[in-house]
């Protein structure tokens, strides 16, 4: 059970060391990126949509 407890205690001390390893992105880079995945996201929308459209029109076509 000791080594269990230690095994926990040397994991969280490894994390804690990871850390501090880490850079987080400046406030510029995360606007940025934000924007990026928004524009994306929208044109992504927009194409599907345009898809969905041709889609129902074609098969609409078939059945009638």
């Amino acid at each position: 059970m000791k080594q269990f407890f230690q095994k926990i205690a040397e994991f969280f001390r490894e994390v804690q060391s990871e850390l501090k390893k880490v850079t987080y992105p400046s406030w510029p880079e995360t606007l940025g990126s934000t924007a990026v995945v928004i524009i994306f996201v929208l044109i992504v929308g927009v194409f599907l949509t345009l898809v969905d459209l041709v889609l129902v029109r074609a098969i609409s076509l078939v059945i009638e």
